[in-house]
């Protein structure tokens, strides 16, 4: 009996921690199901750079990690015309540390570390009133694998689908994460089913 009831308890513990919280995505549901908005104010619908691998990365000016802007710009220019796409996604969530405005954002990343890469306007990336796009990519990456600070990379492949998330300490350069983009980008680009 006890055999029995700890394994439901357990699974329902597993379930309830977000262990198990793929099954609380839609079925089919891929990047491109989301947009953003971009940090001059126009829509960013994800769909946009189907056929892309993307590694969307949730910002901060003022964190102690702001030095990987470097890294993540240094990758935008060395995979970009091989089909990476670096998204930027400025958060105030994780130690107040962006707070400035989309101009004063914009600006920060342009001027101190030449940023050219597509940046979205400020965006909740935890919690409750975490973007639906966060809410997708944390389920998919399971309660480990949701942002819990900035810059927190997703990976995601070429046809839409979460393929994998790196920490904040994961820098941008690190081998690591290198050839698991290259990887990616190796992939066979596939044709995404209508919706």
């Amino acid at each position: 009996m006890w055999k029995g009831l700890t394994g439901a308890v357990l699974a329902a513990v597993l379930s309830l921690a977000g262990i198990h919280s793929a099954a609380q995505s839609a079925p089919g549901q891929t990047a491109y199901d989301f947009s953003f908005t971009a940090i001059d104010g126009s829509p960013m619908p994800l769909s946009r750079f189907k056929g892309n691998v993307l590694l969307v990365v949730n910002t901060a000016s003022k964190c102690g990690f702001v030095g990987q802007y470097d890294g993540l710009e240094m990758l935008w220019n060395a995979y970009k015309d091989r089909g990476l796409v670096v998204i930027g996604v400025p958060s105030n969530d994780f130690g107040g540390q962006e707070p400035g405005s989309r101009e004063e954002i914009a600006d920060f990343c342009r001027l101190n570390y030449g940023v050219s890469f597509p940046l979205t306007d400020k965006t909740a990336v935890s919690g409750d009133n975490a973007h639906p796009f966060y809410k997708w990519a944390g389920d998919e990456a399971g309660l480990v694998g949701r942002p819990k600070w900035n810059f927190h990379k997703y990976l995601i492949g070429s046809d839409g689908r979460f393929l994998d998330w790196f920490a904040t300490t994961t820098d941008p350069q690190s081998e690591k994460l290198i050839k698991t983009i290259e990887a990616a980008l190796a992939e066979p680009k596939q044709e995404m089913p209508a919706h």
